[in-house]
């Protein structure tokens, strides 16, 4: 079989790594710098991600394709790989909603598997197993961050992934449920303290929900991101004085991303949180996820990998047409198990607790 990966970046290269073990795998991106550093597990092609007629010939020439592009590309390549009728597994944070196309897929025979990286990604197929193992789930809450092992000032954190998409977590709104009801706040307005695996980090509500807004019922549901404390503050004061406009985005990362890059390794920490009942009985669920580097950064392995095993459950033929988002993944008991077996070989390590509240 063989697979297209679009995007030379970190995510990408680890994806890319990891299937060419059992795939001929190529690599698209527009950089031939980018490109140069996957030759060693990939071959090389140029691709201009903007150019949607360029996207589906290329497209057309492979057997699955993987999106590993910045947000702004994701929904066009989903348009792309349904136009050149090829399966697809994408982690771009788009902003745009995907399952608007989904009778396009399924007419089109393909398969797409969004939001297929970490968060979202393997957090909806955490929260997808909570929500089929109980009756009612009352609430869902994903804590999820990926920060440097030795924080430096003045930003206190390095950049693993696309600096565009981490600048669009502080300016998109974060829709969650709250009460039953989906809200949408400021993304800075509710910066909390919390503690996790002996860590003591700040938490801000994020737009990582997604497609679990639709697939999933409950009475709270949200996403938080962690950081080391003082960045948000930071984020903030930088977002108030105009930084963040689209008109001056570029600028300001011009001047912030290299004070975000530097020798540090990283981690990855996850927490999904789930509370409701079964068979009368008041029960909460929780997964927690701690990665560090190996080989690639802790974020490209928690989120290319993820990507990975997901795309070898489409090379599979496990899953039916149409766009599939990854808590459906976690629904099915066996391609849940098939997914935390994948990761636990690749080092990434799911622990699961269970405690009984009271009886309802």
């Amino acid at each position: 079989m063989k697979v297209l990966v679009l995007g030379a970046g970190n995510v990408g290269k680890a994806i890319a790594y990891d299937l060419s073990r059992d795939f001929e795998v190529w690599v698209g991106d527009k950089s031939k710098e980018r490109l140069e550093d996957i030759k060693e597990f990939a071959s090389p092609i140029e691709v201009d991600a903007s150019n949607m007629g360029e996207l589906v010939e290329v497209m057309g020439k492979f057997d699955l394709i993987i999106g590993a592009l910045p947000g702004r590309f994701g929904f066009k390549t989903l348009q792309a790989a349904i136009k050149a009728q090829k399966d697809l597994v994408d982690i771009s944070f788009m902003p745009e909603n995907p399952m608007v196309l989904h009778e396009e897929a399924e007419d089109a025979g393909v398969t797409i598997i969004v939001d297929a990286g970490f968060a979202p990604g393997l957090s909806n197929v955490l929260l997808g197993r909570i929500y089929q193992e109980l009756d009612i789930l009352e609430e869902g809450v994903v804590r999820v961050g990926g920060l440097p092992k030795e924080p430096k000032p003045p930003l206190y954190y390095k950049i693993t992934w696309s600096p565009y998409d981490l600048i669009e977590e502080y300016t998109r709104p974060a829709r969650l449920v709250r009460d039953g009801e989906l809200v949408e706040i400021d993304p800075l307005s509710e910066i909390n303290v919390v503690k996790l695996k002996n860590f003591e980090l700040e938490e801000f509500p994020s737009d990582g929900l997604r497609t679990l807004l639709e697939t999933i019922k409950a009475k709270t549901l949200e996403e938080r991101t962690l950081r080391w404390r003082g960045h948000l503050e930071k984020m903030k004061v930088l977002r108030e004085l105009g930084f963040f406009e689209k008109e001056n985005i570029d600028f300001t990362l011009n001047v912030i991303a290299p004070l975000m890059q530097y020798e540090s390794e990283d981690f990855s920490i996850m927490q999904v949180y789930g509370r409701g009942t079964k068979d009368g009985v008041t029960e909460e669920i929780e997964y927690i996820m701690y990665d560090e580097a190996k080989e690639f950064s802790s974020m490209a392995r928690v989120t290319g990998f993820t990507a990975a095993v997901m795309a070898r459950l489409v090379a599979e033929g496990t899953c039916t047409f149409g766009v599939i988002p990854p808590e459906i993944v976690g629904m099915r008991k066996d391609t849940f198990e098939y997914v935390v077996s994948e990761l636990k070989k690749r080092g990434i390590h799911i622990e699961e607790s269970r405690r009984i509240v009271k009886e309802v």
